[in-house]
């Protein structure tokens, strides 16, 4: 996520708490998504799961009205090529 970060220049925040923390009424009445989490802006891209990079970065994308970034094959991404 840093490197997301930088390339579109925009903050990240990272939270981390025992699991414990999250099981919480105060954690509820609070109505964030359930740990792990991934949200962009109030957009909650996931919940209790992982997301690839990709699909991140499409939502970072939306969100700062940009175009959607094409999504690389694996020998793009193993060769660096565009």
């Amino acid at each position: 996520m840093p490197r997301l970060g930088e390339k579109y220049k925009v903050a990240i925040e990272i939270t981390a708490k025992p699991k414990s923390a999250y099981e919480t009424d105060e954690y509820f009445a609070l109505d964030l998504p359930v740990a792990p989490a991934i949200m962009v802006g109030d957009e909650i891209v996931v919940e209790g799961s992982d997301v690839s990079e990709h699909e991140l970065e499409v939502c970072i994308c939306r969100k700062l009205g940009l175009p959607e970034p094409e999504k690389k094959g694996l020998m793009d991404r193993l060769f660096g090529k565009s």
